[in-house]
């Protein structure tokens, strides 16, 4: 999924305004001018994008968890895990990092997909969330990201 779509649908679905999302950054860490985000927002066609990278985008996401959630409590036998062993970021843990922030329950999921008219099953969702290598992890396509995406816009700015 391009991680500029998803910044985009995400502002749109939240109804951010850019200091508002530079606020976001500034929670994760991660100092953005206002320029540079709407940069990040622009379509690849149009002049003057920027490609959000998967640095850029968990950024914005931890700061979105940050802002709803507030400031997660670290075990202290936890270890940071260095940045070339990291995972490349993938829909997976967008939907999750997303799905943490907005505090989406399983029905909320579900119901999220419906407005979008993507029928997925319970079993489906789950394993969506399970850790890579697990029996029942499914990787979560780029049209079930889309459609999770058009259902939060749907869910949170209906139309009236």
């Amino acid at each position: 999924m391009i991680n500029n779509l998803v910044l985009r649908r995400l502002r749109y679905a939240l109804n951010l305004r850019e200091d508002s999302m530079q606020a976001l950054f500034l929670l994760a860490g991660h100092k953005i001018k206002p320029f540079s985000i709407s940069c990040l927002l622009k379509k690849e066609d149009e002049e003057g994008y920027i490609e959000c990278t998967d640095v850029v985008l968990e950024k914005f996401l931890d700061g979105l968890i940050i802002d709803k959630r507030g400031v997660r409590e670290e075990q202290p036998d936890t270890t940071t895990v260095p940045s070339t062993e990291r995972v490349r970021l993938n829909n997976n843990i967008i939907l999750k990092k997303i799905r943490v922030a907005l505090e989406l329950r399983e029905e909320d999921m579900l119901e999220v997909m419906k407005l979008a008219d993507f029928r997925v099953t319970k079993a489906e969702l789950g394993g969506l969330f399970r850790k890579r290598g697990s029996r029942n992890f499914k990787p979560c396509g780029d049209q079930f990201m889309r459609n999770f995406l058009t259902g939060l816009c749907l869910k949170f700015r209906p139309k009236g």
